[in-house]
């Protein structure tokens, strides 16, 4: 009877421990990839892509990510001013100004009535600088989280982050408020440097990156064309123009670059040079190996921003040798961290996402060269001009505070004790901007909702308009203008130039293809949450994109 009794209890407590496991589902049931790269581009026009892609190489970035990812062809920039510190933010929390509140690189604060830059934080201090003041940053100035936040809190913090990028705005922003770490780099210095924020001293690997001095290796190559020369103008207008900036001296006006003079000297130099995305990609890498990012048991992220286009592409501007260069080598340095990754990380076990916080106008220069409209405004000498009139008109000094980000910002307190008709004083200077040659619009930015313009226009202005930290009259200027001066280009506007972008995904999860249907940078960290199994980030408007997953 016994020998009956024991298969059988035997039996029931099989069923039973089966029930269990079932029950009780293990804790590494959310299949995840051991670690997502965010890279941001720092102004990359979605048709570089193309227009350079005879240029990349097989085993490049580009061709990688086209070939075996999926590209979103039609991604565009939601919002306007079409900025750095907008792009970054909006990318990683899947939000728009009106409500992540980082609404320029700078903008007015109508509060504190001074000009606030997008991550300052005068309550903590630099850490690795020439000076603490030099790294008083912080991601505090954004109100939302970001998709980095989403995966910390998704994994009780046990995921780590790490921001990298030579501006601060571009590592910090994106890697959230709850990171790891952020790491930027300091021209003063040389030297990639943090805040209080994360930490009170340097990592030890940190120090030895510093330690070697990369730059001055760098600076001792020279920039010279990657390429043989009678490539580039096919691609190019002539290597050297009037019109282009001088970033190394006015007599530097062509290839080949000496650099060497800058060795121990000027390490801000380096920005200018894609040599400032080699410095970045050997950051990142040391963030890799020193953290063992994807290598512990929750997914890691790493969020990259290649700052260095932005500088060559304001200097030289999107049809130049230099800008072409720049694209050619960043090709092979993507590569090159790809195939680091798969050694490291593994081949398919992490995925990547590539965009681009804007675009860029061409150099007004280059425009009328070729007989194409554009043209410049002198912004800050238009405020000048209607201080010195309204203070004709109105008796006081300084009427207008700031213009910056398209937008006219009035001294609210001065009007208000002088008991002046502010409405009156809006349209005087509507008025007044109207005439300038370069303006096709200007109208009271309370009036955004009401005023008769294009809907995409409509919505764009609101989407990047923050009250507290917007102004007071919006400006519109006409395709192909920008601010600024006679040399070099910039970005900010809402047309496709500033704001059609890349957008690629790769890696593990991701299908490889492409659509053509628009989509949105606040569409990436959607699709991030979705492919994680994670929240979407506090004020996400974005959207999946559904096509991109596996």
């Amino acid at each position: 009877m016994k020998r009956l009794i024991l298969p059988a209890f035997a039996f029931l407590m099989a069923i039973a421990a089966t029930a269990q496991k079932t029950a009780s589902p293990a804790p590494d049931a959310i299949q995840r990839p051991k670690l997502v790269v965010g890279i941001v581009i720092d102004q990359m026009r979605w048709d570089y892509l193309y227009r350079f892609n005879p240029l990349y190489k097989a085993n490049g970035g580009f061709k990688r990510l086209l070939g075996e990812g999926f590209s979103c062809e039609n991604t565009l920039v939601p919002y306007t001013p079409t900025v750095t510190a907008a792009g970054h933010t909006c990318v990683y929390t899947g939000s728009v100004p009106s409500i992540h509140g980082i609404a320029g690189n700078n903008w007015w604060d109508n509060q504190l009535m001074k000009g606030v830059y997008c991550s300052e934080d005068k309550t903590v201090n630099g850490v690795g600088g020439k000076s603490a003041e030099d790294g008083q940053m912080s991601p505090r100035n954004m109100l939302t989280t970001t998709i980095c936040d989403e995966l910390r809190l998704a994994t009780n913090f046990q995921s780590k982050v790490i921001g990298v990028a030579l501006k601060d705005r571009g590592s910090i922003l994106p890697a959230g408020h709850s990171a790891n770490a952020a790491y930027w780099y300091e021209g003063k210095s040389g030297n990639f440097i943090t805040s209080t924020y994360y930490m009170n001293q340097l990592p030890d690997w940190v120090n030895n990156f510093n330690n070697r001095k990369i730059v001055d290796s760098l600076y001792k190559l020279g920039w010279n064309t990657a390429l043989s020369k009678d490539i580039y103008p096919q691609y190019a207008t002539a290597d050297e123009k009037a019109y282009e900036s001088k970033p190394f001296g006015a007599d530097a006006k062509a290839f080949p670059y000496d650099l060497s003079k800058y060795i121990g000297k000027d390490y801000g130099k380096i920005s200018s040079t894609p040599y400032g995305n080699t410095l970045t990609a050997e950051m990142a890498k040391a963030a890799v190996l020193a953290e063992k990012l994807g290598k512990g048991t929750a997914t890691d992220f790493l969020a990259v921003s290649f700052s260095s286009p932005d500088y060559v592409g304001h200097s030289f501007g999107p049809n130049s040798w230099e800008i072409v260069d720049n694209y050619v080598r960043l090709d092979d340095e993507l590569g090159k961290l790809f195939a680091f990754l798969d050694a490291t990380v593994g081949k398919n076990q992490y995925t990547v996402f590539l965009t681009a916080d804007h675009a860029v106008a061409h150099i007004p220069g280059f425009m009328k060269e070729n007989k194409l409209p554009g043209g410049v405004i002198d912004d800050m000498g238009m405020m000048k001009d209607m201080n010195a009139k309204l203070k004709e008109k109105f008796g006081i000094e300084n009427t207008i505070v700031s213009v910056m980000n398209y937008q006219v910002s009035l001294n609210h307190p001065k009007i208000d004790s002088a008991k002046l008709d502010e409405d009156g004083i809006k349209k005087w200077i509507i008025q007044y901007v109207k005439k300038n040659d370069a303006v096709v619009n200007a109208f009271a930015t309370a009036d955004i909702m009401t005023t008769p313009i294009n809907k995409t226009l409509r919505e764009m202005l609101a989407n990047g308009y923050y009250s507290r930290r917007s102004g007071d009259v919006q400006i519109i200027l006409k395709p192909g203008y920008i601010e600024g001066g006679q040399t070099g280009t910039t970005h900010g506007l809402w047309y496709p130039y500033d704001a059609h972008i890349p957008l690629l995904f790769y890696g593990w999860g991701i299908k490889k293809g492409k659509t053509n249907r628009e989509t949105y940078m606040t569409d990436v960290a959607p699709t991030i949450a979705a492919l994680l199994h994670v929240q979407m980030p506090s004020g996400c408007v974005g959207k999946v994109v559904e096509d991109v997953l596996k």
